[in-house]
């Protein structure tokens, strides 16, 4: 009969010297390549304050408006603008804008797109009219109005 002889085994580590190196270099990687802000703010916001506010669950459906005076008054005039992702747009190309950020959702997530509409304070009501009846024409039925915070009741 055959005897089996015990092996010994060896010692396998894993060489961690390396290790920061590859952590420090996945960071800065992280940190060059991330996007903190996707927009430029063209126009001048100073959101107003709300008595009542509500979270949203899905932000990804949301599509965001700015209404206010040009930043750029020497370009553009002091008359209030609407901004939609980084261009200055006219009123009626809001129809056309909104189809196309329809089409860039998920055919499922479709029907509930929503606006965002971050108003400055001192822009009348009557651009902000005509931005929502072309929102209607839009079928853009959900709408938000943003806000800084609540305002403290007494």
């Amino acid at each position: 009969m055959a005897k089996f002889g015990k092996k010994t085994k060896a010692e396998v580590s894993i060489p961690t010297s390396a290790l920061p190196d590859i952590i420090f270099m996945l960071l800065f990687f992280f940190m060059v390549t991330t996007v903190l802000r996707e927009q430029e703010i063209l126009v001048e916001q100073k959101i107003p304050q709300a008595t009542q506010l509500q979270k949203l669950q899905k932000k990804s459906l949301i599509s965001y408006l700015f209404i206010g005076k040009p930043k750029n008054s020497g370009l553009y005039g002091t008359e209030p603008r609407v901004q939609a992702n980084d261009a200055l747009v006219q009123v009626p190309d809001i129809v056309q804008w909104v189809n196309q950020e329809r089409d860039l959702l998920p055919e499922a997530d479709r029907p509930g797109i929503t606006i965002s509409m971050k108003i400055d304070r001192d822009v009348k009501m009557g651009p902000i009219s005509d931005v929502q009846n072309e929102l209607r024409e839009a079928d853009a039925r959900r709408i938000l109005y943003a806000s800084i915070g609540k305002v403290d009741q007494d």
